[in-house]
């Protein structure tokens, strides 16, 4: 019994994203591109979708924007702020639906105390050199770093 929940726990929570993507109305993310002292980009991979991206997720309701980061970056990377993010841009993301908006901050005043555990959701992390990125990295979090650190024109769309 426990391996076929093991086993069927990924085909829920796909299944529940899903469901969360059309069935709410506009939605709003707070996403990080945490960057270390070294220059290295903080990375995750999802067990719901594939390749890697930068650490955030949805706004709940009564949260800023600010505070669904810090709560995001803590849960999917043990990140804590310990001073202000700097806001990158704010970006349609269509690929999700037509009502989603993607908010990308700048972090670099952050502290790590351990790497974080693989859960269920996230299952594996990495800070990553920008001339040493992973192959499968996102479409958007490619362009996100393209943005930031080489000076690319900031697109309006995630």
């Amino acid at each position: 019994m426990q391996g076929l929940r093991r086993n069927f726990e990924p085909v829920l929570q796909r299944a529940f994203h899903f469901y969360w993507r059309f069935a709410r109305g506009a939605t709003l993310g707070a996403f990080g591109m945490v960057i270390d002292g070294q220059g290295r980009i903080f990375l995750v991979k999802h067990s719901y979708v594939a390749g890697w991206h930068l650490p955030g997720g949805g706004v709940e309701t009564g949260e800023t924007l600010k505070t669904a980061l810090a709560r995001e970056l803590f849960e999917e990377g043990n990140i804590t702020l310990t001073g202000q993010p700097v806001l990158h841009g704010v970006f349609f993301n269509n690929r999700v639906s037509r009502r989603d908006h993607v908010a990308l901050y700048v972090v670099r005043e952050f502290a790590q105390d351990a790497p974080p555990t693989p859960d269920r959701e996230i299952i594996a992390h990495g800070f990553f050199a920008p001339d040493a990125l992973p192959d499968d990295i996102g479409r958007a979090t490619r362009a996100r770093i393209a943005e930031v650190l080489d000076g690319v024109k900031v697109s309006e769309e995630w």
